[in-house]
């Protein structure tokens, strides 16, 4: 097991910008070596990344997949992504991006984009339905409430967009979030979906 705390990890978020979850890797991979840890980040440029994240996205481009069947359009999405400058907005990596991302929200149905998005009374009733379901199964009451919190990540993987898989795994292994987040290191600026639309026949 790797020797760092709940409080390094939150040390070096703090220091750098970086998500929970990167902050964990970078530990991981340095044994616990805070200085080494931020290094880390700084050479995946994922530190660099999230200082930048408060700056004003005012520039982007409307991804757009359209799905075609017996010759006519029965399903749409609208994924809006958002940029700093225009000069990033424009180039074929970033549209290309945002066609990609409306294609795999065609295919995956995500109901949110972000977790923040979701309502507290979806979260809470969901919580609500696992743990009766956990106690139907049989599950003893101590080990329920981290059932509910593994099954609750297991729902907002299933329904937000940025947690999501990426559905083309041949041009990218990962989740959405990722996607957006590699991009943003490579383009040097603050990158994220700001919105999304999906309509379809019959629904």
């Amino acid at each position: 097991m790797a020797d760092f705390t709940a409080q390094d990890v939150q040390a070096l978020r703090k220091s750098t910008g970086a998500g929970m979850m990167d902050a964990k890797k970078a530990l991981s991979e340095t044994s616990g070596d805070m200085d080494k840890a931020a290094d880390y980040l700084r050479e995946k440029g994922i530190a660099s990344a999230a200082k930048r994240a408060n700056r004003e996205q005012g520039e982007g481009v409307v991804g757009v997949y359209m799905h075609i069947q017996s010759g006519r359009p029965v399903l749409g999405v609208l994924v809006a992504l958002a940029s700093e400058t225009d000069f990033v907005a424009k180039s074929d990596e970033f549209k290309d991006t945002a066609n990609d991302i409306a294609m795999h929200a065609a295919a995956s149905q995500p109901r949110w984009v972000t977790r923040d998005e979701v309502p507290e009374a979806v979260v809470a009733k969901e919580m609500e339905l696992i743990a009766a379901e956990a106690r139907n199964e049989g599950k003893p009451d101590e080990i329920i409430e981290k059932i509910v919190a593994g099954r609750i990540e297991s729902f907002y993987k299933d329904n937000v967009l940025v947690d999501q898989v990426f559905v083309r795994s041949d041009k990218f292994e990962g989740t959405v979030g990722a996607l957006v987040q590699g991009l943003a290191v490579r383009m040097g600026e603050n990158i994220s979906i700001s919105s999304m639309a999906r309509v379809a026949v019959g629904e």
